[in-house]
């Protein structure tokens, strides 16, 4: 059973490489991902020249560091094929109504709102009028301004997804907020998931024991390599074990267990649970005393809990010392 869809978020980690970015969806197609996310950037569209850098990452100026690591549609093209090939979804967000455009050409299935857009509601009719499902990222918002986002999409359709999001890089547990993937489900009636910033599995795995269907993490061959994302992304194996726990998640809420269900530890009761079992030989018609039986395993005879009424009672044949008593042994003071 597989409910959660999964999202290796490559980002711009491939640093404008296009052999980076094939080798990092190789090995997110191994680790399990369902699709791999790219952020397609267009400077002149997205962003003036003295834009700040975020205070998480200062290498190079905004402008430049999105133009340098920039994509052409036939780059883009190809590594929606070589995802393909690999068997995972190819996903980018756009940050431009330009980038939506490229992307309708090179075909996206779906849409992934970065947090920062929620408030960009053309860009969001935009993306809305393609008729795709949506990913709304909720990071940085008040619930007026998501309410409007979600308003603007669910004008055009309501294959819509809504993630609770922090955007703080990286996210600490106290700030990632399960809280608020509960309230939006209830407050939109729609999917929920969570764009996890945390630097490790274990909020991601809570949330998809809170019914989250979406998961989304940062993903990076090495966090050393250079960029504004990969200091705060899992690596493979990390990764690897992300899929891993969560179809483990899956599996343990997706099949529910009857507790009066005993029949799978049959074996297992006769060999760790207890009868009561005679500790001398009792002859046939003997009144059976306290001092003639005791509680031992293996669990095959009378349960503990009749010890009361086998004492007292009348062994109904020869019992052997050692021997766990069973119904027909004793002829019980209560039946």
């Amino acid at each position: 059973m597989k409910n959660t869809f999964v999202i290796a978020e490559i980002g711009m980690n491939h640093d404008g490489s296009f052999g980076n970015a094939c080798r990092m969806v190789d090995v997110a197609a191994e680790c399990g991902a369902d699709a791999v996310k790219f952020q397609t950037h267009i400077s002149s569209a997205e962003t003036t020249r003295n834009a700040p850098m975020p205070p998480y990452f200062k290498g190079e100026p905004r402008y430049q560091y999105f133009e340098r690591t920039a994509f052409t549609l036939e780059t883009w093209n190809a590594l929606k094929a070589h995802c393909d090939e690999r068997g995972v979804e190819f996903m980018s967000s756009p940050f431009s109504e330009e980038a939506v455009a490229l992307l309708e050409r090179v075909g996206v299935a779906r849409y992934k709102i970065p947090s920062g857009e929620v408030t960009n509601l053309p860009y969001l009719d935009a993306i809305a009028r393609t008729g795709k499902p949506v990913l709304l990222s909720s990071g940085m918002s008040s619930w007026a301004e998501l309410d409007a986002a979600v308003e603007t999409v669910r004008r055009r359709h309501d294959r819509l997804t809504v993630l609770q999001c922090t955007s703080e890089y990286p996210c600490t547990y106290d700030h990632v907020g399960l809280n608020i993937m509960g309230e939006m489900a209830a407050r939109y009636g729609l999917p929920v998931g969570l764009s996890d910033h945390t630097l490790t599995n274990y909020a991601a795995f809570t949330a998809v024991t809170l019914g989250a269907t979406v998961i989304e993490k940062h993903f990076t061959l090495s966090r050393n390599l250079y960029g504004s994302d990969a200091k705060h992304s899992l690596e493979p194996p990390q990764f690897a074990d992300l899929v891993q726990g969560i179809r483990a998640i899956e599996v343990m809420l997706g099949t529910p267990k009857d507790k009066d269900d005993v029949t799978p530890f049959k074996a297992m009761k006769e060999i760790f649970q207890k009868s009561v079992v005679a500790v001398v030989d009792i002859a046939e018609g003997t009144t059976i005393t306290s001092e003639m039986v005791a509680v031992k395993k293996p669990g095959w005879g009378l349960p503990p809990a009749r010890l009361g009424d086998v004492i007292g009672g009348r062994a109904a044949r020869k019992i052997p010392a050692d021997t766990p008593l069973t119904a027909e042994d004793v002829e019980l003071r209560r039946a």
